[in-house]
C-alpha cells in the first residue's frame, strides 16, 4: 500500500481546503463590516455565515470533505477519519486560505466600512465563560457534520451541506452576543493577522478545538462507534488505509493483469463486484 501523499488527489485536496476557507471568510466577515447606510444585524451576518458554509460544502466536499475549520479538521483525525499529515496540511491551508480572504476583504472594502474586519472578541462576560460558549457552539456543530455525512446511515438524511449550513448559523445567532461567534480558528486568526489584535485569542482556539473533539469523541465511539480495529485506525493515521472496497477492486484488477499475460485475447475488464 502507498501513503496518501503519493496520489495527485490529496493535494488536490489541501488546495480545496485553501480555496474553500478563503471563500468563506470572504464572504461571511464581508457580510459583517460597517456597511453604509443600514448596519447589518444579527440575522444577516447569520444567514451569511451559514449560506458561505453551505455552499462551500456544496462545492468542495466532494474534493476534500470541506472541513474549512481547524476545529472540524482536529475531530476527524481524532475520530480516525483522516491521517495526521492530512490533517496538518489542511490546517495550515485553512489559515492561510483564511488570512488570504480576509486580506482581499481588506484591500477591496472601504477604510471607513472595514473596521477591525469584523474580528472576535469577549464582548460580554469573562474569556472563561466566552470559552466555554465556543466549546458548546462547536460541539453543536461538529456533531452535525459528522451526523449528516455519516456514509453508514441508511435513513433520509438530506442535504448535508443545508444541516451544516443551518448548524452555523444556529450557532451564530446564539454567539454573537458574547465572543462574535467563531466555532472555527481560522475564521479568528484571519481578522487578527490583518489588523494585529490578538486580545484574547486563545479562546477562539481553545473552545472551538475542545468542543470539536468532545463531539467526534460523543459520536464516534458513544454514540455511533465504527467497528474498526486497532490496526485499521493506526493505517488511517499513518494514510496508508484501503477500504475493502478499493482492495477487492485491486485485486480483481490485477488478477485480471496477471491472466491476460498467459491469454491469447485481453480479457474484458470486470465491471461490477457480486
Amino acid at each position: 500500500m502507498r501513503n496518501e501523499i503519493c496520489s495527485l488527489d490529496f493535494f488536490r485536496a489541501v488546495f480545496a481546503e485553501f480555496l474553500a476557507t478563503l471563500i468563506f471568510v470572504f464572504l461571511g466577515l464581508g457580510s459583517a463590516l460597517s456597511w453604509r447606510p443600514a448596519l447589518p444585524n444579527i440575522l444577516q451576518i447569520s444567514l451569511a455565515f451559514g449560506l458561505a458554509i453551505s455552499t462551500m460544502v456544496q462545492s468542495f466536499g466532494h474534493v476534500s470533505g470541506a472541513h474549512i475549520n481547524p476545529a472540524v479538521t482536529v475531530a476527524f483525525l481524532v475520530g480516525s477519519h483522516i491521517s495526521l499529515l492530512r490533517a496538518l496540511l489542511y490546517i495550515v491551508a485553512q489559515i492561510v486560505g483564511a488570512i488570504a480572504g480576509a486580506g482581499i476583504l481588506n484591500a477591496v472594502a472601504p477604510p471607513d466600512v472595514r473596521g477591525n474586519l469584523a474580528i472576535n472578541t469577549v464582548t460580554n462576560g469573562s474569556p472563561g465563560q466566552a470559552c466555554a460558549v465556543e466549546i458548546f457552539i462547536t460541539f453543536q456543530l461538529v456533531l452535525c457534520v459528522f451526523a449528516s455525512t455519516d456514509g453508514r446511515r441508511r435513513d433520509h438524511i438530506g442535504s448535508p451541506a443545508l444541516s451544516i449550513g443551518l448548524s452555523v448559523t444556529a450557532g451564530h445567532l446564539m454567539g454573537i452576543y458574547l465572543t462574535g461567534c467563531s466555532m472555527n480558528p481560522a475564521r479568528s486568526i484571519a481578522p487578527a493577522a490583518i489588523t494585529g489584535i490578538f486580545r484574547d485569542h486563545w479562546v477562539f482556539w481553545i473552545g472551538p478545538i475542545v468542543g470539536g473533539i468532545l463531539a467526534s469523541l460523543f459520536y464516534n465511539y458513544i454514540l455511533f462507534p465504527h467497528n474498526k480495529s486497532l490496526s485499521d485506525k493506526i493505517a488511517i493515521l499513518k494514510g496508508t488505509y484501503e477500504l475493502e472496497e478499493e482492495v477487492w477492486e485491486n485485486k480483481q484488477e490485477q488478477n485480471r493483469q496477471s491472466v491476460e499475460l498467459y491469454a491469447a485475447h485481453p480479457l474484458p475488464k470486470v465491471i461490477e463486484k457480486f
